[in-house]
């Protein structure tokens, strides 16, 4: 098969049997007749064109009519550095006009010329015309080159039909239609899209190349590292940086950024610090993002002096924290509840030249609810235009949780309101919040209208949102609605977990329904959902609250078994009942190996 007749079956197995023929005579593109090749005889000299004045359309309106009339007539080059630089001013359709009028002049158009036409409409979001004028080169007899089809694969990426950037990319090297040295881009951010959305078909294209003669380079490796890490295929992307480095590729900043990251998402700070140490060992120097995402990793773990001393090591390697760095800080302050610090940490910002952005407002806001003081909140929420910045939905999301926490719920519904006046868009987490905050003020009823409402709007919800009305329900007595709506959760394409099974469970165990809170626990174990150590404390206590220690000690076992421990009301439940009776050395260890880690001894 020639590269050319591969080249078209590609493409047909793309876009499908004779996409040539639909778009050859696509109006306002290209307007038969033409001839690629002309006989006209063009003269030696050419004239002299300036095109640095081509500044905007009118300017190139003018030279092009002004080309159009000179004799003797411009040559092909000099007509596609006019379409080269009308697509710099990002005028494309009048550069695609120019094309056409090229074609119908006689003009012996060439790959180049090919190549901007192509890419004029890729950059028009206009992919299948691309396609179409490609087709129309083919049957002239002229093959595009590997510029064509970079240019075809990412106006695929720019339609966002990835999957078919992923399969023409397959096609080519499976006809070998280009050169692999040249034909990948990897460094322009499409290659990320398509591992993002693609990884497992990603990492099978790496390893086709791989064993090609082609020489991939850091930067695909790096953006597959980064799609598996993101995949939540942690340990494969330390897998592909071994190989990496077996390979001879040195990793750079970017890839042990991605892979920090990974690491530090899961808590696996030991293995960091093994990566931080072959960075030093390899003289590559960490920036301004490896310590943000040090700084913030040990802020989730609320370690705010390790934090500190890391801001400290940066700057004394003249490294400047940036918002980002001090977003972090300031987050892992609230989450410590020390408000005036993260307070004192935003002000330091200013002082020091940086503008803190809409996340660090959000941040202290966020801090101010989680420890209740809301008054203080309201007037932080309201200092945000004085600061030249417009509440977003994680603002006003943050305020009614806020304001729902203090039972405010009439001032939180207010604010709602006025979200939606401003039109500013709810997400899963401000409907998760409010139907909350209905239940919790026994609106049951209001709860699943509300629900209802925001299906009909075709919001896609999670086990958080649905979570929260079955758990209100089962709260306010109404267990057979609970049970019904979490019956429905499979068709509704939500799955039950072991937070949403406990609820159920605990309602029943609440009613005294022991046996079915036991089917339903033999229920959840069977659907591959394993119970938690709060599952298990229910059923232990459901069964001393009968006084049927056991029936209670089994579950007590199991916790064991799975290092699992018994929390205080248990505990406290069990003491009692072994009041006044025979001392049972065999359950005393028991309850020993249940105690939590931290029980005073």
């Amino acid at each position: 098969m020639t590269s050319r007749r591969a080249a078209v079956f590609a493409i047909d197995l793309i876009h499908g049997t004779g996409f040539l023929n639909r778009w050859s005579h696509k109006s306002g593109i290209i307007s038969p007749p033409f001839s690629l090749f002309s006989s006209k005889a063009f003269q030696p000299k050419q004239p002299r064109i300036d095109f640095s004045c081509v500044k905007e359309l009118n300017d190139a309106i003018g030279l092009f009519q002004k080309m159009k009339s000179m004799q003797p007539e411009p040559s092909v080059r000099m007509y596609n550095n006019l379409l080269s630089v009308t697509a710099k001013i990002e005028e494309y359709s009048f550069a695609l006009y120019m094309f056409d009028e090229m074609l119908r002049m006689g003009v012996p158009v060439d790959v180049y010329t090919m190549n901007i036409a192509v890419n004029c409409c890729c950059l028009l979001k206009d992919i299948k015309s691309g396609f179409a004028i490609m087709g129309l080169f083919f049957k002239s007899g002229c093959e595009p080159n590997v510029t064509t089809f970079n240019t075809l694969i990412k106006g695929l990426f720019l339609n966002h039909k990835v999957a078919e950037a992923g399969k023409l990319f397959n096609k080519l090297l499976r006809f070998r239609i280009c050169e692999p040295d040249g034909c990948y881009d990897f460094g322009d951010g499409k290659w990320a899209l398509y591992i993002r959305e693609n990884v497992l078909p990603a990492r099978d294209l790496v390893r086709r190349l791989e064993r090609s003669r082609s020489r991939l380079d850091v930067k695909a490796y790096s953006a597959l590292l980064d799609g598996l890490r993101k995949s939540g295929m942690v340990d494969d992307a330390l897998q592909l940086l071994s190989a990496m480095i077996e390979k001879g590729i040195t990793p750079n900043v970017v890839t042990y950024n991605s892979m920090i990251q990974g690491l530090c998402d899961l808590g696996r700070l030991e293995d960091v610090k093994v990566l931080v140490n072959e960075m030093s060992n390899s003289n590559i120097s960490l920036d301004v993002v490896t310590f943000s995402i040090l700084i913030d990793a040990y802020c989730k773990e609320r370690k705010m002096e390790e934090a500190e001393d890391l801001l400290k090591t940066m700057k004394q390697h003249n490294i400047c924290p940036d918002v980002v760095t001090y977003n972090t800080l300031i987050d892992g302050y609230c989450l410590r509840g020390e408000i005036d610090k993260a307070r004192q940490v935003l002000d330091s910002m200013v002082d020091k030249g940086l503008k803190p952005n809409i996340v660090s407002y959000n941040c202290l806001l966020n801090g101010y609810c989680r420890k209740g003081r809301i008054d203080e909140a309201w007037l932080h929420f309201l200092e945000f235009p004085c600061k030249g910045l417009e509440h977003d939905t994680c603002t006003y999301t943050t305020m009614i949780h806020g304001l729902f926490s203090e039972r405010r719920f009439s001032e939180g519904w207010k604010l709602f309101k006025d979200m939606e006046a401003r039109r500013v868009t709810p997400n899963i987490y401000t409907y998760s919040t409010l139907l909350d905050g209905l239940c919790r003020n026994g609106e049951t009823d209001e709860a699943l209208s509300f629900l209802h409402t925001i299906e009909g709007k075709g919001v896609d919800l999670d086990r958080v949102t649905y979570g929260a009305v079955i758990n209100g329900l089962c709260k306010n007595g109404k267990l057979d609605v609970a049970r019904d709506l979490f019956n429905q959760l499979p068709s509704r394409g939500v799955l039950p977990n072991a937070r949403m099974y406990t609820m159920i469970i605990d309602a029943l165990c609440h009613e005294g329904s022991t046996e079915e809170a036991q089917c339903l626990l033999t229920e959840m174990q069977s659907h591959g959902c394993a119970p938690t150590s709060v599952t298990y404390n229910i059923m232990t206590r459901s069964f001393l609250k009968k006084k049927e220690l056991s029936k209670a000690i089994p579950y007590l076992e199991v916790m064991r078994e799975k290092g699992l421990s018994a929390d205080v009301s248990t505990l406290s439940m069990l003491i009692d009942q072994m009041q006044g009776k025979t001392k049972d050395d065999v359950l005393l260890k028991l309850m020993k190996d249940v105690l939590p880690k931290d029980f005073p001894s």
